[in-house]
């Protein structure tokens, strides 16, 4: 009930015109500035005061350890080295330490909880957040591995008993298990200035709008490590809504690549109706008030740490070794865990091929595999197993000799400085998964063959790698293959193993030098940069929360000088002042843009007709739409000024003739336009023309928005070439690309009204919702006198130039109501009519 009473408190003050300081944060812990939270230990916060500035804190599914049970001294943890957040460190900021919140690898007994996780605390910065096997037993290897991650992977599960399928119970979990670490953040976190959340992919995909909910002015960014799928998959999904509201939460959403966030931002648009825009080489997506940024930054690794590994005696006897054993061969390597996703069979299959259509290569060409126990083991995965086991077994009867295996099969583990020793022997790594999230094995391979610039061993590196992993764009030269074609990827072997070595030299150094700059470093700095930029603002945010639930909850953020309309304020300058002039646009104003008919109701004409009763009234209709249809809906309103086809057409209050802004106009351009909309219209399916008296304009609302937005882009571009020396305006619009004749705007309709009043005291009120509207907002500020009282209101809470909004039509039609009440409140009170009284004897 905490939350209902908050909710209910914020939009109460809103409505009552209180000020956005009265406004309640979210959740139990204040929002004033200079207020801290608590932290889990106090002896921490005191240790940090005047030492620490910053903090970035890192959340994933998994703290970056390594734990053993030693039977002496119990739990023993070491800080791995090689987890990418762990390598990340070295991108931060030299004021900004880094912390972590996350799972432990094995579970814990609950009497030893607070002991290991004060320990932990204390040697590495990690705060373990303990979930109990069963809850994590449905979260991670029920829900998020075998729900979630095919799903991110293409993979829909039609089988009605398949585990794939979706699962409410196991939904509950996984939501269970993100808000447990919400409850460890809230222990964690100690500054909402001086503290950022850097959150790690899809086993926290909810965790931005819980967070958000607790903490509103919270500085999160969420990073997804696996693909986004296309909008058709993702839209399979039965809580893709609260998924994306939840992404939509964080202030940057990081992809490894253009197409996983092209597949995201396509979604926010089919399923959200929200639209993205560029700045300065940014993506950006406006989300109830907040600019959200689409940051497309692929992962990198640590030449350091994998050199540093190189020289080890270890790996130095081990390469060595390999040398020794395999002189005189062509080594293709491949390292992959086996997963469904990974192509190991296809691979095989290529490999085989290779050898059937060029036996001169048999006896020469090897394939190590080096294959990692299964994440998600599962029937697919027992079933690929075998599969896979029965073609190494067919490679080697067949093509096996004394003193040549053609597959070697490693399936155990492989300790780092063994795995480096691979990569530097391999003469080829060849990667066919059919999907994945990055796999930085290519770049690993690629800085173990460059070795040490100082001692100059540098040996070409060559790879063959599937298009549909995410480190194949910035492979340029690599050789890209289709995974599930076979003769593809033989083609591509055979063709990586017969490359001259000055070519393959050529094509290393392309690569290294990418790998080479391209680190986890720089991409931890980078990423770190953005959301620092896109919440240096927050402090001056004022925010209050809607709904309860993940598909309802919205947070507002407002600027201080961008708030809710005051109907109060309204209603004094409307009593105030003798001369009013109210301008108010129609589609998404007075009428619902979603409404199938915009024309308007019974109620909105009554209203309308109270308002131009009143002679101190001066009320325009502004719209875009045509003359006709104005004058058939609004007949009935008397002294009602009409203004069409954005001012062409204007109609005074109490006129009955229609006055022409440019009588002289002439539209021989549009023999030109039309031929040029009718194409698109018949290429571009759910489109139509509209034909205006004075324009013609392009509908695309009911197109697929995706192409719909890309052919308005290509008709834009097209008619002002050829439009370049007619007297004419190319605009687009909100799902509508209009020719109209130039200089015609809703700017000089609004000038043209205000004009016709020459009080020096009037009330001015100019509502609208598009970016058409945004010139009438421009022009009231430009053309009002110094007395007037002016407000400039924006229907809904986006960017625009006026400093007020209403949430919807229905909010708008409130207010007019409210100003009839007004008016009549204003009119002398007439005494009531005298009876004749009768009096009968």
């Amino acid at each position: 009930m905490q939350f209902t009473r908050k909710s209910f408190s914020n939009l109460q003050a809103l409505e009552d015109g209180g000020s956005m300081g009265e406004l309640q944060g979210g959740g139990p812990l204040s929002f004033e500035e200079g207020n801290s939270y608590a932290t889990g230990s106090q002896a921490s916060m005191d240790s940090d005061v005047g030492k620490r500035t910053k903090r970035l804190v890192f959340v994933s599914n998994h703290l970056p350890l390594i734990m053993k049970r030693d039977t002496i001294q119990g739990w023993v943890f070491e800080l791995d080295e090689d987890a990418l957040i762990v390598q990340a460190r070295e991108g931060l900021p030299d004021d900004m330490e880094a912390v972590y919140v996350g799972c432990l690898p094995n579970e814990v007994d609950p009497m030893e909880q607070d002991e290991v996780a004060l320990m932990l605390q204390k040697q590495f910065g990690c705060y373990p957040v303990f979930l109990g096997a069963e809850l994590k037993e449905n979260y991670y290897k029920k829900f998020c591995k075998q729900q979630l991650w095919p799903m991110m992977h293409y993979l829909i599960p039609l089988n009605p008993l398949s585990l794939g399928r979706f699962d409410p119970a196991l939904w509950s979990s996984y939501v269970r298990a993100n808000m447990a670490f919400v409850n460890r953040l809230v222990e964690v976190l100690s500054s909402l200035e001086n503290d950022f959340v850097w959150i790690h992919d899809y086993h926290l995909l909810v965790l931005p709008s819980l967070l958000r909910k607790r903490f509103h002015r919270i500085k999160c960014g969420f990073f997804l490590h696996s693909p986004f799928p296309s909008s058709e998959i993702f839209r399979t999904f039965p809580r893709r809504e609260e998924v994306l509201r939840s992404l939509l939460n964080a202030d940057v959403i990081g992809f490894h690549t253009f197409d996983y966030a092209r597949h995201f931002l396509s979604c926010c648009s089919r399923m959200l109706g929200l639209e993205h825009k560029t700045s300065r080489g940014s993506i950006i997506v406006e989300y109830y008030g907040r600019d959200v940024g689409i940051k497309i930054m692929p992962t990198g690794v640590n030449p350091e740490r994998l050199l540093a590994v190189r020289t080890w005696s270890d790996t130095e006897w081990r390469i060595g070794e390999l040398q020794a054993e395999y002189r005189g061969k062509m080594i293709l390597l491949g390292v992959d865990d086996m997963d469904v996703f990974k192509g190991i069979e296809l691979k095989l299959a290529a490999f085989q091929e290779v050898l059937i259509h060029h036996p001169e290569w048999r006896g020469k060409l090897v394939l190590i595999q080096v294959t990692s126990a299964p994440r998600a083991p599962g029937k697919d995965v027992e079933d690929l197993h075998a599969y896979a086991l029965s073609l190494v077994e067919a490679i080697n009867t067949r093509f096996g000799e004394d003193g040549y295996q053609p597959v070697v099969w490693l399936e155990r583990p492989v300790p780092l400085y063994e795995k480096i020793a691979l990569y530097s022997i391999a003469d080829v790594a060849v990667v066919t998964a059919s999907r994945d999230g990055m796999n930085l094995m290519p770049y690993e391979y690629i800085v173990c063959r460059q070795g040490h610039e100082e001692k100059e061993d540098v040996k070409p590196s060559m790879l063959v790698v599937s298009e549909f992993v995410g480190c194949s764009p910035s492979l340029s030269g690599a050789i890209r293959v289709n995974p599930w074609s076979i003769e593809a990827v033989r083609d591509a072997i055979y063709a990586s193993i017969r490359l001259s070595p000055a070519e393959r030299l050529l094509r290393h150094e392309k690569h290294w030098k990418y790998v080479g700059s391209h680190t986890v470093k720089f991409w931890a700095k980078s990423y770190v940069a953005d959301l620092q930029r896109m919440t240096q603002n927050h402090r001056k945010m004022q925010c209050f929360d809607l709904g309860f639930a993940l598909d309802t909850f919205r947070m507002v953020a407002l600027t201080s000088d961008f708030r809710k309309l005051n109907q109060e304020d309204v209603s004094k300058g409307y009593k105030a002042s003798e001369n009013r002039v109210l301008l108010l646009d129609h589609d998404g104003t007075l009428v619902p843009q979603s409404s199938i008919s915009a024309k308007p109701d019974d109620h909105l004409l009554h209203v309308l007709t109270d308002l131009t009763s009143d002679s101190k009234n001066h009320v325009y209709i502004i719209s875009g739409r045509a003359r006709a249809e104005l004058e058939e809906w609004f007949a009935s309103v008397p002294r009602l000024g009409l203004a069409a086809e954005h001012g062409f057409y204007i109609r005074h209050p109490g006129e009955g003739e229609w006055t022409v802004q440019d009588p002289d106009a002439e539209f021989g351009w549009k023999d030109i336009v039309m031929p040029i909309l009718e194409l698109y219209t018949e290429s571009t399916d759910g489109s139509h023309v509209e034909t205006k008296e004075s324009s013609l304009v392009w509908h695309y609302g009911n197109a697929d928005p995706d192409f719909g937005s890309w052919q308005a882009k290509e008709l834009l571009d097209h008619l002002e070439g050829v439009l370049f020396n007619e007297p004419v305006d190319v605009v687009q619009g909100q799902t509508i690309v209009e020719v109209k004749p130039q200089g015609v705007s809703k700017g000089r309709a609004a000038e043209r009204s205000i004009a016709m009043t020459k009080d020096k005291s009037r009330f001015i009120l100019c509502i609208g919702n598009d970016k058409s509207d945004e010139e009438m907002f421009s022009s009231i500020f430009a053309h009002h006198h110094e007395n007037d009282s002016v407000f400039a209101c924006t229907v809904g809470q986006k960017p625009s130039k006026a400093p007020y909004y209403v949430n919807d039509t229905t909010d708008v039609l409130q207010l007019l109501e409210k100003m009839v009440g007004d008016g009549q409140d204003d009119q002398p009170q007439k005494a009531p009519p005298t009876k004749e009284v009768k009096f009968y004897i």
